[in-house]
């Protein structure tokens, strides 16, 4: 579905990304791990459209993303949960709901664009309660749900996430993690980056593991978990107490 080849990103002069390839099948939940600075942002803005500044091939469906602006992607099917979730604060959470659908309401969606926000009030009840609230009085994880419920206003056929645990309680962490395994069951494809490596492998398929720009790792998910050099970089001294609680 998503085909990533020998990509190179710039900041200016400087190479951020050097020469990733990755793949992301259809119906599969991918992982991007790394420390900060590695290059998992990078990666996910340049397939959104957000950096133009790259060199190699970026294709989702067969058909190249190059030159295409960020509209033209979300069009063509992919839909990016930006780190930090980027509600608009001043706005009702019903209309940062209505924004995620701004490319289809040119077709003329408008009663598919209300059944949809219906479902997703259903997937998260509380932004149904809190429809008519300005977005910046929700709480953070809220907030992250609501960033969620947005991207997928746009009917994504793949939904990217940049960070979604980040700042959250545990018990909502689990809450988010919990909604993509059932919007994966639903056929959504799925490109997470996430810091939280043991969380993020535990649902996935399978995952790539980024340093200095560079996949230094790949795998089916389990064999990530179980790899003596991953627990040691980037799922610490406590992963074995941690996981083994968690069955």
């Amino acid at each position: 579905m998503l085909q990533v080849k020998n990509l190179r990103c710039y900041y200016g002069r400087i190479m951020a990304i050097k020469g990733v390839s990755i793949s992301v099948r259809r119906g599969e939940l991918i992982t991007l791990i790394g420390a900060n600075g590695s290059g998992k942002t990078t990666l996910l803005t340049a397939i959104c459209g957000l950096l133009p500044a790259w060199k190699g091939d970026i294709s989702f469906e067969a058909e190249s993303l190059k030159g295409m602006d960020p509209p033209a992607i979300v069009r063509r099917g992919i839909s990016l949960v930006p780190e930090g979730r980027q509600v608009f604060a001043p706005m009702t959470v019903l209309d940062n709901l209505r924004l995620g659908a701004y490319t289809r309401y040119r077709r003329r969606e408008h009663r598919e664009i209300e059944q949809d926000i219906a479902q997703i009030t259903e997937l998260f009840p509380i932004l149904g309660q809190r429809a008519d609230q300005p977005a910046g009085t929700l709480s953070g994880g809220e907030q992250q749900m609501l960033a969620i419920g947005r991207a997928l206003m746009a009917r994504p056929r793949l939904l990217a996430l940049d960070e979604p645990s980040m700042g959250l309680a545990p018990l909502m962490v689990e809450k988010i993690l919990d909604t993509l395994v059932r919007l994966k069951a639903d056929g959504l494809t799925i490109l997470l980056v996430e810091q939280n490596a043991q969380a993020a492998l535990k649902i996935a398929d399978r995952g790539y593991v980024l340093e200095t720009g560079k996949v230094v790792l790949q795998g089916d998910a389990g064999d990530l978990l179980s790899d003596v050099e991953v627990k040691r970089a980037y799922l610490g001294k406590d992963y074995e107490e941690f996981y083994d609680g968690r069955g």
